[in-house]
């Protein structure tokens, strides 16, 4: 049994080397790189606006390593004044090295629904929330944030892009490598991998992999492309993916 894992780099392969150290079979195959986002010029200015009261999220690691670049390149630095939240543990790891402060996130899962349910989001109104994201992230939070009152305002910190493969020539590669179990990290990734495979390859090898996700929402919109066979790691970090995988 081998081990596809779609996570960009470098968790996709710092994953893949823990795999293989464990004696599996795993292969690295990236769908998706990352870009500095469009909005990262007015991200010192947008963290200068927030005061005591005021809240600050961060969607991703991906989020902190160029949100903090861009402020090591201005020397400016992540601010004391705001409460820091984080949209998991891994995440809020991140955050704590870069900028000193104490990251509050949801214990159970790594989704919006989970931080949303924290006892200091319930009463925010006419406080200021940013949100710092990749491009075309879900609206729940901001707009969760919004019903309760706050000012919500997103940076774009990053920009997913698609990477381009022959889909024919891939799907031959991993069905021959023996790829049984496939693991995935975000909706998007799991359409681009359905749409870049052929339909006869599609038929027979890619619905017929046994899936990981970590969401029951990823898991739901697997279930409507065609696979059956799904299991739901309890976060979306590698060490979680680990578990599930073992």
């Amino acid at each position: 049994m081998s081990i596809l894992v779609t996570r960009p780099s470098p968790q996709g392969e710092e994953l893949v080397s823990r795999l293989r150290t464990l004696g599996r079979v795993a292969w690295s195959f990236p769908l998706i790189e990352f870009t500095p986002g469009r909005e990262l010029p007015s991200l010192r200015g947008l963290l200068n606006n927030l005061t005591d009261n005021d809240l600050l999220f961060v969607l991703s690691q991906h989020a902190v390593t160029f949100a903090d670049a861009q402020l090591r390149q201005q020397q400016a630095h992540w601010p004391k004044a705001p409460h820091y939240f984080a949209i998991g543990r891994t995440t809020a790891l991140a955050l704590h090295q870069v900028s000193g402060k104490a990251i509050r996130y949801p214990q159970d899962r790594e989704i919006s629904e989970v931080l949303l349910q924290l006892p200091e989001l319930q009463n925010v109104a006419g406080k200021k929330a940013l949100i710092l994201r990749g491009n075309g992230g879900r609206e729940l939070l901001g707009e969760t944030l919004r019903s309760r009152g706050a000012e919500v305002t997103f940076c774009e910190c990053y920009q997913r892009t698609a990477k381009h493969y022959d889909g024919a020539e891939e799907a031959m590669r991993w069905q021959s490598r023996g790829v049984t179990t496939l693991v995935i990290t975000s909706g998007e990734m799991l359409q681009q991998l359905w749409s870049l495979t052929p339909p006869w390859y599609r038929e027979n090898w890619l619905l017929r992999c046994r899936l990981l996700v970590v969401s029951e929402r990823l898991a739901h919109l697997a279930r409507e492309l065609g696979w059956q066979e799904i299991q739901i790691a309890d976060s979306a970090d590698n060490d979680a993916l680990l578990r599930a995988l073992q």
